[in-house]
């Protein structure tokens, strides 16, 4: 589990031509934990790293920072605008893709670099995985894990038999997969940080709820503070997609108040989830 995960992650996809001043404010104000893709599709790579250097060149230091990406699969890129060749094999498209990021993102190393989805088959996955850990063995990449992943035999077999463990799952976090109990239960076990996405979109039921409204009342916050705050205690790591420098300040104060066990147990089964 890397230690320089911080408790919240400034997500970057679809800012487009607003990447980079969105990047530089939200650093600004307090994050330290950015989640980009290799994947122009839907995120601007190198306008996070033109964000990140805004920043580095005011004083914010590289090693105070968490820089994930990920390798995106054939599938889920554009096909006019493939980052890497679209024609080698699978281990020369992911190497491409890291040092792709690296160029992007104006540094020597990631700390995290994601699977951004499981591939085809269980042995494509392995093969891909394999790759990712020759890359932290080289030095190029601090820590590896995988996002959309909603399979647990899948990810137990990554925890359990891979040589590089992964450090992180990244998932949407919302009903129609349970909000990932059992997968949740696994990152537990073999400490691994489980990330959220999707995680105020896909839940608005939960901030017009009396009970959790009453939660945000006692501690002076909104319903989607107190949320978050409560996600933290169970472990979970948001991932924040604001465009709002009010929203970003609202969500970097989540980590200056605590709920009380019982306020936990009470907006997590809001959710269902005991």
């Amino acid at each position: 589990m890397p230690e320089a995960m911080p408790p919240l992650l400034y997500g970057t996809a679809w800012k487009k031509e607003r990447t980079s001043w969105l990047v530089e404010l939200a650093l600004r104000l307090g994050f330290r934990g950015i989640d980009t893709a290799c994947q122009p599709k839907h995120y601007d790579e190198a306008g996070v790293g033109a964000g990140v250097a805004a920043c580095l060149a005011r004083g914010l230091t590289r090693e105070s920072l968490y820089l994930q990406t990920k390798f995106t699969p054939l599938s889920g890129q554009d096909p006019e605008r493939v980052p890497y060749d679209r024609k080698a094999d699978l281990a020369t498209q992911i190497r491409q893709s890291c040092e792709r990021s690296l160029e992007d993102l104006r540094t020597t190393y990631l700390d995290g670099l994601l699977l951004h989805s499981p591939l085809p088959s269980s042995a494509q996955t392995l093969e891909a995985w394999s790759i990712l850990e020759q890359l932290v063995h080289e030095g190029a990449v601090r820590s590896i894990g995988i996002s959309n992943c909603y399979t647990p035999a899948l990810f137990r077999t990554l925890c359990e038999t891979t040589t590089v463990k992964p450090s992180v799952l990244q998932n949407r976090f919302y009903a129609k997969t349970g909000y990932d109990v059992e997968l949740r239960a696994l990152c537990r076990t073999h400490a691994v940080r489980y990330q959220s996405f999707w995680t105020l979109t896909a839940n608005p039921h939960v901030f017009r709820d009396e009970r959790l409204l009453a939660i945000a009342a006692r501690h002076g916050k909104t319903a989607e503070q107190t949320f978050f705050r409560c996600l933290m205690h169970e472990g979970i790591v948001p991932l924040i997609g604001t465009t709002s420098r009010d929203h970003m300040q609202q969500d970097l104060d989540c980590t200056r108040f605590e709920l009380a066990p019982h306020e936990v147990r009470l907006t997590l089964g809001l959710l269902g989830v005991r």
